[in-house]
C-alpha cells in the first residue's frame, strides 16, 4: 500500500466525517472506497466499453493508411539529417 497525502475542501472534509461516522469506517477507506469505485470499476464493462469504440474510424476515407505512414517515416532521412550523419 502507498501512502498519499489529499487536500480537501472544508464540505468535503464534512462530508467525509459525517459518513465515517455513521458507517465506522476510517475517511481514509472512504476516499480508497471512492477511488476504487471510480477508478477500477468492473473490468469486463471497461473492456466492453473499449469493444464498442474499437474501429470507431475503419470507415473514414480521409485519413492516410497507418502502415504506410510509418515505413515513409522509417525510410525518411530526416532522423539521420536531424543527427548529422
Amino acid at each position: 500500500m502507498k501512502r498519499t497525502q489529499l487536500y480537501l475542501d472544508d464540505n468535503l472534509w464534512e462530508a467525509l466525517e459525517i459518513k465515517s461516522k455513521v458507517t465506522g469506517d476510517s475517511v481514509s477507506e472512504l476516499v480508497r472506497q471512492a477511488v476504487r469505485e471510480k477508478y477500477t470499476k468492473d473490468p469486463q464493462a471497461l473492456l466492453a466499453a473499449l469493444e464498442q469504440v474499437q474501429g470507431i474510424w475503419a470507415d473514414r476515407d480521409d485519413m492516410r493508411d497507418t502502415d504506410a505512414y510509418v515505413r515513409s517515416l522509417r525510410r525518411s532521412n530526416r532522423t539521420r539529417e536531424h543527427w548529422g550523419e
